[in-house]
């Protein structure tokens, strides 16, 4: 099957062409942060399947083009432009309809980890039982191990975690003594030997061979086979994303309970527990499809409409029984990641490629003709030009500007209706560090 690739803008993209002369273009790369193409209301385009106005059930990540596409003028790159172009406006319609963004570059520079508040650990901890002989629990997102420590606490556990961080593995193995450094979706275990699986997995999307799934929804899928019938579950997701895990949560799970978790982090995220145990191979062969069914529909209710979900109390309603298990081998099949990062610098290849991928640092030095604007700090404190060490002795810092999100709001009472109105803005914050240890935040 011959490939080629296109460029349109700063973004390349692979073509895939097929003897039936069918075209799939796919996105090469994972986001695009471009401001999306204007586009009308109604569109026809020689290259799409259909003609229509509403394009949410296209696929984010593939458009099949039209048969009857010359082969040869893709080839030639006559045609590469028109498609590119097509394909990106649709993809743009497609996740402005959705209006579901991809998780922002904060949570991409934290592998999307969002520990749990010590007090809802806490809260859950009252809610499990476990056996007077061992057993086994893991987090396949463990992160710090501070939230899994504590929901373990006092109990005859062997402790698992996986973590893809490095430097969080570390910390990690602080407190769990059985720390994988990798990706959780290349480690495999042997099913049904866990007593305990505390999930929370990070909350994004991610691009597949033919769609988009949540992430939520791939962690739920890899790892709950490796629980044990009549292990417990404890899920920790957004509760707008409960109808995408609704499958396996009916179909394996039983006295499954949904709380709301009340902490202002989990508020802001709207995150809630989800709770049950495994099922075991008897009990899933008397569910009818009307069982799964209506689960399902429970779920998808609950996701769009979470105010009948309680929230989760200190004195919980019932306790779930852990049941015994052994010691587990747990196997990485992925890359060596870190090994890797030591060793690319030492590769030829790299070093030529980097010409190109990494941009040229940029230095500003001198002093400005005229005073600054607020708008000329902005642009300089973002592009990060006004960070570095400056000052002598005590007086010596590092400073770090960054552009930060306010919300400003106006209460209005009339007629005893009281009207909240939210406005967003940028702000300028700087964060400097003394080498006295001092640490001061300038807004």
């Amino acid at each position: 099957m011959p490939r080629r690739f296109a460029k349109l803008g700063s973004t390349w993209f692979k073509l895939t062409c097929s003897a039936s002369d069918h075209i799939v273009v796919r996105l090469a790369v994972s986001l695009i942060y471009s401001p999306p193409p204007a586009y009308p209301a109604a569109h026809t385009c020689p290259y799409c399947i259909t003609s229509e106005r509403s394009f949410g059930s296209l696929s984010p990540d593939l458009l099949a083009v039209r048969r009857g596409t010359s082969v040869d003028a893709v080839r030639s790159g006559s045609e590469i432009n028109s498609i590119l172009e097509c394909w990106l406006a649709r993809m743009s319609v497609h996740i402005l309809l959705r209006k579901e963004p991809p998780l922002r570059f904060q949570g991409k520079g934290r592998l999307g980890f969002y520990p749990l508040p010590i007090s809802e650990a806490q809260r859950i901890r009252r809610s499990l039982r476990f056996p007077d002989g061992p057993s086994s629990a893991i987090d396949p997102c463990v992160g710090d191990g501070v939230a899994f420590e504590v929901i373990t606490n006092g109990a005859d556990v062997f402790r698992y975690g996986i973590e893809l961080d490095a430097y969080r593995a570390e910390q990690a193995r602080e407190r769990i003594p059985n720390i994988v450094q990798g990706n959780t979706l290349e480690v495999q275990g042997p099913v049904e030997c866990f007593g305990l699986l505390y999930l929370n997995p990070p909350y994004d999307w991610t691009l597949g061979p033919a769609d988009s799934r949540r992430t939520e929804q791939m962690f739920l899928s890899h790892t709950y086979r490796w629980l044990k019938p009549g292990g417990v579950l404890l899920f920790v997701i957004p509760g707008d994303r409960l109808a995408e895990c609704s499958q396996i949560l009916s179909s394996h799970f039983r006295d499954v309970r949904v709380y709301r978790l009340e902490a202002p982090e989990c508020v802001r995220y709207k995150q809630v527990l989800v709770i049950g145990a495994r099922r075991s191979r008897r009990e899933k062969e008397r569910l009818t499809d009307n069982d799964i069914t209506r689960a399902r529909l429970y779920y998808a209710g609950l996701a769009r409409n979470p105010s009948p979900i309680p929230v989760l109390p200190s004195e919980p309603e019932t306790r779930y029984d852990v049941p015994v298990s052994g010691p587990v081998q747990l196997v990485y099949r992925g890359l060596p990641l870190d090994e890797i990062e030591d060793l690319l610098p030492q590769s030829a290849g790299y070093r030529q490629a980097g010409r190109i991928l990494f941009a040229e640092p940029v230095f500003a030095t001198g002093r400005p003709l005229t005073p600054l604007h607020a708008g000329h700090v902005g642009l300089l404190a973002c592009s990060g030009l006004l960070n570095g060490i400056f000052g002598r002795n005590d007086q010596r810092h590092i400073a770090f500007w960054q552009a930060v999100k306010v919300v400003d709001k106006i209460e209005e009472e009339e007629d005893g209706v009281i009207t909240v109105r939210e406005k967003e803005r940028f702000s300028n914050e700087l964060t400097v560090v003394f080498s006295t240890g001092q640490v001061a935040i300038l807004k």
